[in-house]
């Protein structure tokens, strides 16, 4: 909200914040300089204020940093090969999920979704880790994917497969293999069986994994994702998409030493050119975050925020970037991001604060402190409601 004096104000109970790299002592010496000279019969002096940075960082180069900076961590992958009928259900968890469709078919459906086919040579990002499922045709029964038996057969790499509804682990080094067993399970001369054996049309070969990546969850890019993306959706739009799935689909069949690490790290580059390729078709919408950044006078706004998160922006500063009034600057803000200019500095803000504390363990108080608080109290407030969690719970689980 708005205060009196213009000053961005993250939420009705808080203290403002302080300029960059104002301690608390100057920031009392100040007022009480204020208070001599109005004692004095002078005005009273104006807030110690940093200059603008002389170089804005450019609303395209906040895309670009912020797909430089998009690290993908795996978290776990798994080869399976199945037959039908097979579904499985994938709960939702924090991280984000890849599947790549090396061979065959299936369908999957998110949420409030139809039934989408992928083919072989298909791969699917979703990058908030909805709840979904894939099986081999619509009507299946499913089952878990957490109550499906798993070995590994590398770190954080496992072949992935059930005694049950036609899915079980194979032997040998190929992964895990839908058997003809009366259970399900695969027989002693099937799990024996060479790789010749996985061109069975009524196979299907999938690699899936679980991704995090370095996105704020609370960062709007990250809201305005679809549930799933598909990578050949994208394809005309970056060159990288289908040379990566063709360079997939050859390991895979080639199935060589290694290739279940290989597969794992081409799904981290292939899901970053998925997300890159969207970023690129997204900057063409109306509406949205996106939108806001290519917007060149809002754009510049945004970047300079996300720049500097700890300078006490206001109101008055923000327009002048955007060279126009307040008023105009703030309806302009408003209709084009969705929020307004002060939920949107706190926001930023807090996703700064996000990452010093639960990457690097920073003390709440510090994390008040560079971000121009008064009060570690008001500062915490402000982080409850924004992130959905207290800073401290979220240091103790960092620092555990």
């Amino acid at each position: 909200m708005l205060d009196d004096s213009s000053r961005l104000v993250p939420a009705q109970d808080l203290a403002a914040p302080r300029a960059r790299g104002q301690s608390r002592a100057s920031s009392q010496t100040e007022s009480q300089a204020s208070l001599k000279a109005a004692a004095q019969g002078r005005p009273p002096l104006p807030p110690v204020q940093p200059p603008l940075p002389a170089t804005v960082l450019r609303p395209a180069d906040l895309l670009t940093q912020i797909l430089l900076g998009l690290r993908l961590e795996g978290v776990e992958y798994g080869r399976c090969l199945m037959r039908a009928p097979w579904a499985v259900a994938f709960p939702a968890r924090a991280e984000a999920r890849f599947h790549f469709v090396a061979r065959g078919g299936c369908w999957l459906r998110t949420p409030g979704s139809e039934w989408v086919r992928l083919n072989a040579g298909d791969a699917v990002l979703l990058p908030r880790g909805s709840l979904h499922i894939l099986a081999s045709a619509p009507d299946v029964p499913t089952v878990d994917i957490d109550t499906l038996a798993r070995r590994p057969v590398a770190d954080n790499i496992y072949l992935v497969g059930a005694e049950q509804r036609g899915i079980a682990p194979r032997g040998g080094t190929h992964g895990p293999r839908a058997g003809a067993g009366d259970d399900g399970a695969a027989t002693d001369d099937e799990a024996a069986a060479d790789v010749d054996a996985d061109v069975d049309v009524d196979i299907d070969v999938l690699f899936c994994g679980a991704m995090r990546f370095n996105l704020d969850p609370l960062h709007p890019l990250l809201s305005m994702m679809p549930d799933a993306m598909r990578a050949n959706d994208l394809a005309q739009r970056d060159p990288t998409v289908p040379a990566l799935l063709e360079a997939m689909e050859r390991e895979v069949a080639l199935d060589r030493i290694g290739a279940c690490g290989i597969l794992a790290r081409m799904a981290d580059v292939l899901a970053a050119s998925i997300i890159r390729a969207w970023v690129e078709c997204a900057c063409s919408d109306s509406s949205g975050w996106i939108a806001a950044v290519q917007c060149p006078s809002i754009g510049k706004v945004i970047a300079a925020i996300h720049a500097e998160p700890e300078r006490d922006w206001t109101v008055p500063m923000l327009a002048d970037l955007m060279g126009a009034s307040r008023s105009r600057f703030a309806a302009a803000f408003t209709r084009t991001v969705g929020e307004s200019p002060a939920r949107y500095v706190a926001k930023v803000k807090m996703f700064q604060a996000r990452r010093w504390i639960a990457q690097e363990g920073m003390r709440v108080a510090v994390a008040a402190d560079r971000l121009g608080y008064d009060s570690e109290a008001s500062f915490s407030r402000a982080f409850k409601r924004i992130v959905g969690q207290s800073p401290g719970t979220m240091r103790r689980a960092a620092t555990r």
